[in-house]
């Protein structure tokens, strides 16, 4: 598998994952200017725009530690699009979550939901 095909077998598994806790699904890899949201679901109350991330070995670290601050400002700023272009309310509570997807040496997938992983980053906080 490429780079591509890689994440988006990850990102499959991170869909059912999402699915086989109680989210709905409501779109995938949305894109815009600003850059893409791997995954926007609905959990209860909340909209949530999820990143996720997956590493093959530790020489890396965790997955989770790869959505530093400037990702946060990215996913942010499309969240903001994507509420704007679909004109999701102000009132509707929204959440940043991670979905951490770790292959161990014997090729056992360790998958982690991490609710409201970050706070929202105003854009004039940068």
């Amino acid at each position: 598998m490429n780079k591509r095909e890689t994440g988006q077998y990850y990102e499959n598994l991170a869909c059912e994952y999402l699915s086989e806790n109680g989210a709905k699904i409501v779109c995938r890899n949305f894109r815009s200017k600003k850059g893409e949201i791997d995954i926007i679901a609905r959990d209860g109350k909340y909209l949530t725009f999820v990143e996720v991330k997956y590493r093959t070995s530790a020489r890396f670290g965790e997955p989770e530690a790869a959505v530093n601050s400037r990702k946060q400002k990215t996913i942010c700023r499309v969240s903001d699009f994507y509420k704007i272009r679909f004109g999701i309310s102000e009132e509707c509570p929204v959440r940043y979550d991670v979905v951490a997807i770790k292959v161990d040496e014997t090729s056992a997938i360790h998958i982690r939901w991490h609710k409201n992983a970050f706070s929202y980053i105003p854009y004039n906080a940068w």
